[in-house]
């Protein structure tokens, strides 16, 4: 099985680039309108409170993390990284307004933060995209203060007989969009990198393996979409009480 994604990451920075005007609007629509639902649910799982620091990594338009953001105020803060300038600048623009959201261009694999600095780190349909899974996750886990929480949202690849269902539409509606809005090629990509990407219990084996603890995942919407949690090792109860 390969480390991550095997297409070159300058290729799928150009392509999240052209699409980056259309994304919400396909992810809504490819969803089935859910996509608010799952983003909703992934923040909650980072049991984060108000004056808590997050980061969001491949943030695309800025919608998880100003999700984040508003989730720990007052007094807290959030950061969005993607490598993908023009989806940034549409971050920017989003969070104009809100002095204590960052949006900057970087690598997940080599996230440009110091260690220990969030109290909770998530990405958002993008971990598929990236060329080395274990080490998106451990980047994401060396940010986070021993004790906080690194959490996954994702494209899954269904068993149940609903699930397979919805995975038979989304992979057949999700090109046939893509052309209607001119881009094919990237959304023929999309599907294909799903069908790509492990199975959610070879994710929790990857978690497990960058040292994340309490590691557990489930679905949503008949499968179609998995959550991560894993916990960044370092507190004993004494710190805890």
């Amino acid at each position: 099985m390969s480390r991550g994604n095997s297409a070159p990451p300058e290729r799928i920075a150009e392509m999240f680039d052209r699409i980056a005007g259309v994304y919400d609007g396909m992810n809504l629509a490819s969803s089935g309108f859910q996509e608010p639902r799952w983003r909703r649910r992934l923040v909650r799982e980072t049991h984060l409170r108000a004056g808590d620091r997050a980061i969001d990594v491949a943030c695309g338009t800025g919608k998880v993390t100003l999700d984040l953001y508003r989730t720990v105020q007052p007094g807290g803060s959030a950061i969005g990284i993607d490598f993908s300038e023009a989806m940034v600048g549409l971050a920017r623009d989003r969070a104009v307004a809100e002095e204590g959201v960052r949006f900057v261009v970087g690598d997940a694999l080599a996230l440009p933060v110091q260690d220990d600095a969030f109290d909770a780190a998530t990405i958002a349909f993008g971990m598929r995209n990236l060329a080395d899974y274990g080490r998106g996750f451990a980047e994401m886990a060396r940010a986070v203060r021993p004790g906080g929480r690194v959490v996954c949202l994702e494209i899954a690849r269904p068993t149940s007989r609903l699930g397979r269902l919805i995975a038979r539409w989304f992979d057949h509606a999700v090109p046939f969009i893509g052309r209607l809005v001119g881009q094919g090629d990237a959304y023929a990509y999309l599907v294909r990198s799903t069908k790509e990407y492990p199975d959610p219990e070879a994710i929790a084996r990857i978690m497990r393996a960058v040292g994340l603890e309490d590691v557990g995942w489930f679905g949503l919407s008949g499968g179609m979409v998995s959550i991560h949690v894993g916990t960044v090792p370092g507190v004993t109860t004494a710190d805890q009480a």
